[in-house]
């Protein structure tokens, strides 16, 4: 075959009449035939040249062409597309307190463990409180002893008014006797207040948890000298419930704020790997617009009775704002960026029909679209090899996982083959 062809390369030039007029005969012969093939006679006309089919081979475009295009298609649905945007939180407690001593003092007690869930007002720790009781009692003593004296001036006062009456004194010994009295009751009232000074500070000695929560690491132990205001003895949190903090674009505050006026949009926290999801509800947005990045900050608060989210830890966040009602949906893989703009190829009576389409909300896989009918069969798989009218073939939904691309390799194989054959024909022609 190659020599053939290297023959008819290094022919001399007076046989290039002779070639020109073979390949202008070829071609006559090739034109009746397609022609008579197009009437439906499957036989040569009579006459034709045996180099008919050989001009035929050469023009294998028309039948590679026509070779089926294999695809796989989705039917477009009518429904309520939620709107949800997406981005990573962090886990927070609605409260963490540092319980730290009030008084400068000496532990004696430590009545909770690490790791140990707590009720409010349940004891943490006692410290040493000698001197607060001795003042305590000091306080008590010294009420005690002015409630007498205030009894004594209050007998006085009701003796002198019984002169009085009888005219053995004057009014001014009522008068000073009335004024001892309520001086005797002010300082009464002093006392009082001492002593519940003095309970104040003695209360400082026993540390109660200041709400309910999980204890963290214990920093001192029985014996240990805790500063006033300074040493935190131990760190509550509060686990149920929670609250995830996330950042949302600027452009999404509207939506934000809607979501928040009318009762706190749903939020669904995703755990890492697989380990399931929680809803909860939006609580709050902040005042004002992160400058550096252009993101508002919100809050979504959770029931975390089963202790799966766990503050500092990482979630994916997804919040509902708003539901289009009655939507197109499409698979978002269908779509097609072109110069003209974003299409779809839908299937009708076997051959592919361009859709050009409006994407009017993308939402993970799925994608809300114009110009497109409910129940119209969209390609997925195998939309790469389409032009509009190429004839298709859909097959199962299940092999779609499986590149679309073989059926038109294998036709684009055969008119390769064929486009080669033909060539090595026309090359042995002469």
């Amino acid at each position: 075959m190659d020599r053939g062809v290297v023959t008819a390369t290094r022919r001399p030039p007076d046989m290039t009449p002779l070639l020109r007029n073979a390949l202008t005969a070829a071609c006559a012969a090739a034109a009746t035939l397609l022609a008579a093939c197009r009437a439906g006679d499957t036989a040569p006309p009579p006459g034709a040249s045996a180099a008919a089919p050989t001009a035929v081979a050469s023009a294998p475009a028309p039948a590679a062409s026509a070779v089926p295009i294999t695809v796989s298609t989705v039917r477009a649905q009518r429904r309520d597309l939620p709107v949800l945007l997406s981005a990573t939180g962090t886990v927070a407690a609605l409260s963490s307190v540092d319980v730290r001593a009030q008084v400068t003092s000496v532990v004696t007690r430590v009545h909770i463990r690490e790791g140990q869930f707590v009720r409010a007002g349940e004891p943490l720790f006692t410290l040493d409180s000698r001197g607060d009781d001795a003042n305590v009692a000091r306080a008590r003593a010294q009420l005690a002893k002015d409630e007498v004296g205030l009894a004594d001036a209050q007998r006085q006062l009701a003796r002198s008014r019984e002169l009085l009456a009888q005219n053995f004194v004057s009014q001014g010994a009522v008068d000073a006797a009335q004024t001892l009295v309520d001086s005797q009751a002010a300082l009464v009232n002093a006392d009082r207040a001492a002593v519940d000074a003095a309970r104040v500070a003695l209360s400082y000695a026993r540390l109660t948890a200041p709400s309910a929560g999980r204890a963290g690491a214990i920093n001192v132990f029985p014996g240990s000298s805790v500063q006033a205001n300074q040493t935190a003895l131990v760190t509550i949190t509060q686990l149920d419930p929670i609250a995830v903090a996330f950042s949302l674009p600027q452009r999404h505050l509207a939506d934000a704020l809607a979501a928040l006026e009318g009762g706190g949009a749903t939020v669904r926290a995703t755990l890492p790997e697989n380990a399931g999801s929680l809803d909860g509800r939006l609580q709050f947005v902040d005042n004002a617009i992160d400058a550096s990045s252009g993101t508002v900050k919100v809050k979504a608060v959770f029931d975390n009775r089963e202790r799966k989210l766990w503050p500092g830890a990482f979630v994916d966040v997804a919040m509902t704002v708003r539901t289009l009602k009655d939507a197109v949906v499409i698979p978002q893989a269908a779509l097609i960026q072109s110069a003209r703009g974003t299409i779809v190829y839908a299937v009708d009576e076997g051959r592919a029909v361009l859709r050009p389409v409006q994407l009017i909300q993308a939402q993970g896989d799925e994608a809300a679209v114009s110009g497109v009918r409910p129940g119209e069969r969209i390609v997925l798989d195998g939309r790469q090899n389409l032009r509009p009218g190429a004839p298709v073939v859909e097959r199962a939904r299940e092999a779609a996982s499986r590149p679309a691309s073989g059926a038109s390799g294998a036709a684009g194989s055969r008119a390769d083959v064929a486009s080669g054959a033909a060539s090595r024909e026309r090359s042995v022609q002469p």
